[in-house]
């Protein structure tokens, strides 16, 4: 079994600890952290690597580092024998080392993170004060690499202390908001919005973010998704989910989505998500699509980014994203666009969805450019399928309704 395989950080700290043990003539230089009852060698340069390992351990209590953090030692000992503390320790006798030199190494808000030190097998009376003003340079250098790493592991150790406990409890709370027809107001469905612990005091689109970067983001996605799909048997009408192209490629989410009632699921992928193969993308959809899934893409607009996905993935709804939508009434500009989006759309043959419609005066207006359908505050907040019922969507006729394509399906309520 060969050797681990080290970090790029690790290598820098290498380097630094090759630096002080040829620097010093020691047969071993190593960075060791120190957790309060573990003394771990985390990087090891040595000329005797049978005695001195890379990921060994010991008790922190019994570490010549610990007794020189209690005062009980100095930081220099050009021979140990001279220190009967030090001769009590287990390493005087196992390796018997008889020259040492450790320093601490402190983060940049002043945490101890662990030691950088010297070790040598024989007695060096060479060894001074000035050899350990340049482990403590050294020692600064390595607190510098290894930081960002430390900063890392806890950020990550925070958002897994968060997620992992959600997801063990089913994942987070899923509401609900009414998608309605224009200028009717009648709701044809609702988009499933996933809710996190108020004491968070995250976005639900940062939480989903911070799960992706610590490799949660697909369970947390498909949680989510098995939460959406629990409400189509509590509402009427379709039920809109979110899911990113990385997810919607995993079988299991093919799986997930392959056991609903599909003429009554609206999927939706966000415009900003990067997509590395629509073939493949295409490809996983359309066994569900010719089972009655029916396609949106979300966020269209935010940042005014590429209609690629359009284009290329040929939805049946375009979802237009906060930014275009609100203010509209009183920003040409917005106008415009909307309307250039709503023209594009029925061209397609694809429904329009304006989100973020927080006022009459707005909804009016893009009734008025031909967007087909809204949902907002103005038409109701986020709820549990309960509130819902207050809205129920209304019995008509299918066929075309606003611009492009009707948000009706086959075998569900019309909706």
């Amino acid at each position: 079994m060969g050797a681990k395989q080290r970090t790029d950080a690790e290598r820098q700290v290498a380097d630094l600890l090759d630096t002080a043990r040829k620097s010093l003539h020691m047969s071993v230089a190593f960075l060791s952290r120190l957790d309060g009852t573990t003394q771990h060698l985390e990087v090891v340069e040595s000329s005797v690597p049978l005695l001195f390992r890379e990921g060994s351990e010991q008790a922190q209590e019994t570490s010549f580092c610990q007794a020189i953090q209690d005062g009980k030692l100095p930081a220099v000992m050009p021979d140990v024998r001279a220190f009967p503390e030090a001769m009590k320790l287990p390493a005087s006798r196992m390796p018997r080392i008889r020259s040492f030199v450790s320093v601490p190494v402190r983060l940049s808000d002043g945490t101890l993170y662990g030691t950088f030190c010297a070790a040598g097998l024989t007695t060096d009376k060479a060894l001074t004060k000035r050899d350990q003003a340049l482990m403590d340079v050294l020692a600064q250098a390595a607190s510098v690499v290894i930081e960002p790493g430390i900063r890392e592991g806890v950020r990550r150790h925070q958002i897994e202390g968060r997620l992992l406990p959600l997801l063990a409890g089913g994942g987070p709370t899923v509401v609900l908001q009414p998608i309605v027809e224009l200028p009717s107001g009648d709701r044809v469905g609702a988009e499933a919005l996933s809710r996190f612990p108020r004491e968070w005091e995250k976005a639900p689109d940062v939480c989903f973010e911070e799960a992706h970067s610590v490799d949660l983001g697909h369970e947390l996605e498909l949680a989510a998704l098995r939460g959406a799909a629990r409400h189509l048997d509590r509402v009427s009408g379709y039920v809109s989910m979110n899911v990113s192209p990385a997810v919607l490629l995993t079988p299991a989410c093919t799986a997930l989505l392959d056991a609903l009632a599909l003429p009554r699921v609206l999927l939706e992928l966000s415009e900003h998500d990067r997509v590395e193969d629509y073939g493949a993308l295409r490809a996983a959809l359309a066994p569900l699509r010719a089972k009655g899934l029916r396609l949106a893409i979300d966020d269209v607009g935010a940042g005014f980014s590429s209609l690629r996905h359009i284009v290329l993935m040929a939805p049946d709804v375009i979802k237009l994203d906060r930014t275009l939508v609100d203010g509209v009434t009183d920003d040409a500009v917005l106008r415009t666009l909307v309307k250039s989006l709503v023209d594009f759309a029925a061209g397609s043959g694809a429904g329009v969805v304006a989100e973020g419609v927080e006022t009459a005066a707005d909804a009016d207006v893009l009734a008025a450019l031909g967007v087909g359908y809204a949902q907002g505050w103005h038409f109701g907040r986020p709820g549990p399928p309960e509130d819902l019922a207050a809205c129920p969507p209304r019995a008509r006729v299918g066929g075309a309704v606003g611009a492009g394509a009707s948000l009706g399906s086959a075998g569900a309520e019309p909706v």
